[in-house]
């Protein structure tokens, strides 16, 4: 089990972007957090395999129909384990 930081940039906010995310990421049964950050980013913490960490990265740039990213940074974090996938607020 592997844990990843993403930092997502674009259109992010308002428009429905860390809803989808929480939903792809129960679809690849992947565990842990989204919230928007002030800076008018998304920040996302995911922990599951490396193929699925990848699959979701790369899902993550057509989420929804109005979020548009333009860049996703991924960090490699200490592995930690959540028990679902939630929106912080």
């Amino acid at each position: 089990m592997l844990t990843r930081r993403f930092l997502a940039s674009g259109r992010v906010q308002g428009v429905g972007f860390r809803w989808a995310t929480v939903q792809l990421a129960r679809d690849l049964h992947l565990t842990g957090t989204v919230q928007n950050l002030e800076t008018g980013q998304v920040a996302i913490v995911a922990s599951g395999s490396a193929e699925v960490l990848d699959l979701f990265a790369h899902r993550l740039y057509h989420v929804n129909a109005w979020a548009q990213v333009t860049d996703l940074v991924q960090t490699e974090l200490p592995a930690q384990h959540f028990a679902d996938f939630q929106i912080i607020i």
